[in-house]
């Protein structure tokens, strides 16, 4: 599937090793790579459909020093969509009251019918898409119904909700980010890892340094954290994402059409 990462702290810190080793792994996620990083208050976004130990344009970035307190990345291993800039990770929207959200994630949809309105909205066509635009709209909808913005005790109450039922039957490890809250879901055993240190709170899908403290992000829970700390924690639900050979044969299948598109090409 994919790789996702993120680093939260409360003063910028400079990451560059962190995202070296995270791109490294891209052998096994070659359809491309994505970075944001907070500058000023709004995304910068970096993201091309190769392979990021081919990409000169990354090389490049990585060059200089990243620096920043919400910075998040992320390798695909294509399951859903064609291999092209628009379903690179991360994605980006905003909503009716013009606050950004960022959103990354590793797993696939199989079974969520609400969320095939949005094949005709979204600019790419990946399921990962399609479930940020599927929160936004929930999000305007809240918001319109309480006739104001919303608070981030709000936001979360019914992120949780989304993602608990969007969960069941699919594997769901997401990182958003609204401007004030990142949050982090997983469901999916031994596929999403912490590291809480001075530095910060570093979440990748695989242990980033030699540090022994890296801990499994615990399952089927919405985490939300502020300055490198988690501030909402939700109960935990029932959807654990467990890998059938019916699941594994139909990712393959759809690796394999990938690769007879490239050999066509």
């Amino acid at each position: 599937m994919c790789e996702i990462f993120c680093f939260n702290s409360n003063t910028p810190k400079q990451i560059n090793k962190c995202l070296e080793c995270f791109y490294n792994h891209s052998e096994e996620h070659p359809h491309g790579w994505g970075l944001a990083t907070m500058q000023s208050n709004e995304f910068v976004i970096n993201k091309e459909p190769i392979k990021a130990t081919c990409s000169q344009h990354l090389k490049d970035i990585l060059s200089h020093p990243i620096i920043g307190k919400n910075v998040f990345a992320h390798i695909r291993l294509a399951t859903v969509g064609e291999i092209i800039s628009p379903n690179c990770h991360p994605f980006i929207e905003a909503d009716d009251n013009n606050r950004s959200w960022m959103l990354i994630h590793n797993g696939t949809i199989f079974d969520y019918p609400k969320l095939n309105e949005y094949k005709d909205k979204e600019n790419g066509d990946t399921d990962s898409e399609r479930i940020l635009l599927y929160i936004i709209d929930k999000v305007n909808e809240f918001e319109k119904n309480k006739g104001g913005l919303s608070t981030i005790k709000e936001r979360f109450n019914l992120l949780n909700q989304l993602i608990v039922d969007l969960s069941k039957n699919n594997k769901v490890n997401l990182m958003i980010y609204d401007g004030d809250l990142t949050y982090i879901h997983s469901n999916m055993r031994d596929s999403l890892y912490y590291l809480k240190n001075d530095e910060g709170f570093l979440v990748a899908s695989t242990p980033l340094t030699d540090d022994e403290e890296w801990k499994p992000v615990e399952l089927n829970k919405l985490f939300a954290l502020i300055d490198g700390n988690i501030i909402f924690e939700s109960e935990k639900h029932q959807n654990e994402f467990i890998l059938t050979e019916e699941h594994e044969k139909a990712i393959e299948d759809f690796l394999k059409s990938i690769n007879q598109v490239d050999n066509n090409d």
